[in-house]
């Protein structure tokens, strides 16, 4: 009896420190997983910083290409204006230069009538 209890107390005894070293590696692999998610965690939320920032930037940069195009817009619209009123006055001058020149032949024409009417 003591020599077969002995004989399973070492077979338990064994397989308990079996058991024992089992769960120490486990616990060991869980500190280690835990670390790991520790770590992927700060890389992921320095990635969400790092792409509020960017769009953060991206909004910048739409505004301010949305403005430079108002901007632009504006100016080319003034130019425009601008080119309208000087065509408009080279117009009006032409117009002006013509109704002279026309008045001028006219009046050469009356004189040429006169004086063959009075010669």
């Amino acid at each position: 009896r003591q020599k077969l209890n002995h004989e399973f107390s070492q077979q338990f005894l064994t397989l308990f420190q079996q058991w024992d070293s089992d769960v120490q590696k486990a616990e060991e692999q869980e500190e280690k997983l835990a670390n790991m998610f520790r770590q992927q965690q700060k890389v992921f939320q320095q990635a969400r910083i790092v792409q509020s920032q960017r769009l953060k930037t991206i909004k910048q940069l739409y505004e301010q290409f949305l403005k430079s195009m108002e901007e632009l817009e504006k100016s080319n619209e003034n130019l425009l204006a601008g080119a309208q009123s000087e065509l408009r006055k080279e117009m009006a001058m032409l117009q002006k230069k013509i109704m002279m020149d026309t008045q001028q032949q006219e009046m050469a024409t009356v004189r040429k009538s006169l004086q063959s009417m009075l010669f």
